[in-house]
């Protein structure tokens, strides 16, 4: 999931790897256009919910509900813990949670989309895997 800048540089702002899931919660509780995009970078099995559907399941099958809150309070989790590493953390650091957060996805994304994730230019990331290769 990314949203784009006036200047129309992409920022990611989170990933998900198999069997996770990714929504734009508050354009899909308040109904107002996104303003972020979401985009498949492999082929995938995509699913999806209108909010009236997913309110019908919360209300006639409540582990849906709770499933659904669990779900929502861990991604929540995780975009706190990142707020936090983006203004504490060096970029070594944010690479390092990068890897343990996503080692399915290190190998297969670009680094554009890593570089953006972590916030540091391509070039920037690429010094950072030098280093970590040991090359």
């Amino acid at each position: 999931m990314y949203a784009t800048d006036h200047n129309g540089a992409e920022h990611n702002i989170q990933f998900a790897a198999e069997n996770e899931w990714i929504a734009d919660i508050s354009s899909f509780h308040s109904g107002a256009a996104s303003q972020l995009y979401i985009e498949a970078i492999e082929p995938e099995v995509i699913l999806q919910i209108d909010k009236t559907n997913l309110v019908y399941l919360y209300h006639h099958y409540p582990k849906f509900d709770r499933i659904f809150r669990v779900m929502i309070e861990q991604r929540f989790i995780e975009l706190q813990n990142r707020v936090f590493l983006n203004i504490s953390a060096t970029a070594d650091e944010r690479y390092e949670r990068f890897l343990r957060q996503y080692p399915s996805l290190a190998n297969r994304l670009p680094n554009t989309q890593i570089a953006s994730y972590i916030e540091v230019t391509p070039d920037f990331l690429s010094k950072i895997r030098r280093i970590k290769s040991g090359k």
